[in-house]
């Protein structure tokens, strides 16, 4: 009898640990923004991809438009692991220490998506990428969202129609000075908070790329947009390292192949979700969309482009002069 208890305990045993051999590796992706924005729907087609490669081994379960963390609380969740994934903005580097990150946030820097995806996709990206290890942290990828327009309720056409506006931005010292280049007082407020700031006066106006904006229905509350793509709102697609490389070989390969497949859905999503939201804001006809002529847009380039200079002990004059030689940039010539 004593033989057969010992015999039951062992196959229920080994039932129990082959149930939860079976059970998926569960990944936890958390972002800020709303599921039918560019990082939104990337992240799902990630999570679709990384279950179907992995063979039901892994389960990414997303949680979109901050409902898990908010801007200032998600880097520290990836650092203890309570989440897995994150795709933070780019302005979210400098202040964990990785200045070179602030590199994107130059006004200017980018004149078209080709130029950019120089950096992103070459040696420069990766570089950048690799600073952050140091930090405990695995970057995987760059994804695009797009380049940013300018929003308030009053016209934004020449430097000096920035004067005195409060212009929210991320926390970043670079964005900072991007906005006080024309006059304007930068206000570093959480994404999640902005529609109801520009709805109450808060404050006056914004810097978005153009599904950002719809999305979060800024349009209702900002009468006047500039299409001046003066700047480059992207993401970093990053883990934790060290659990990153605790993963099978196996399970880790076949989830940076999702992750190459998702990068290369949420570019091409983010150029037609950017052209489909400009298309929307313009028919819901409650902002006034205007595109700078060129003299208009080289004017603004001119009184931002300064920032460039004033940010190189910030960020390094190596990195800033290494994206200039990738996209062919000179200051000099403006």
């Amino acid at each position: 009898m004593k033989l057969r208890h010992i015999l039951v305990a062992l196959v229920s045993a080994g039932f129990a640990i082959a149930a939860a051999a079976q059970q998926p590796l569960v990944l936890k992706f958390s972002h800020v923004v709303a599921k039918d924005t560019p990082k939104g729907k990337a992240s799902d087609f990630f999570a679709q991809r990384a279950g179907e490669l992995t063979g039901g081994k892994v389960k990414v379960e997303v949680y979109p438009n901050s409902t898990l963390y908010k801007d200032k609380e998600e880097m520290e969740a990836l650092q203890i692991g309570a989440v897995q994934l994150l795709a933070p903005s780019l302005a979210k580097f400098g202040p964990l220490g990785a200045r070179e990150f602030e590199v994107f946030d130059l006004p200017f820097i980018f004149d078209n998506a080709d130029e950019l995806h120089k950096v992103t996709t070459g040696p420069v990206g990766q570089m950048l990428l690799g600073k952050l290890e140091a930090k405990g942290i695995k970057g995987l990828a760059f994804w695009d969202n797009g380049f940013k327009s300018f929003s308030a309720n009053k016209p934004l056409r020449k430097p000096e129609d920035f004067k005195g506006l409060k212009m929210r931005i991320q926390s970043s010292k670079v964005l900072e000075a991007q906005m006080r280049s024309v006059g304007a007082i930068p206000q570093v407020m959480a994404f999640s908070e902005v529609y109801q700031a520009l709805q109450t006066g808060v404050v006056d106006g914004t810097e978005n790329p153009h599904s950002n904006l719809y999305t979060q229905k800024m349009h209702e509350v900002q009468k006047h947009m500039t299409l001046t793509d003066h700047g480059y709102l992207g993401y970093a697609v990053i883990t934790n390292k060290k659990f990153w490389d605790g993963l099978p070989a196996d399970v880790r390969g076949q989830l940076e192949q999702a992750m190459k497949e998702a990068t290369e859905y949420a570019n091409k999503i983010a150029r037609e979700e950017n052209d489909s939201a400009l298309a929307k804001v313009k028919a819901a006809g409650k902002t006034e969309v205007y595109t700078p002529t060129a003299a208009e847009r080289t004017a603004l380039k001119k009184a931002m482009v300064k920032t460039h200079e004033e940010m190189t002990s910030r960020i390094g004059k190596e990195t800033i002069d290494t994206v200039y030689k990738a996209t062919g940039f000179d200051p000099a010539k403006l």
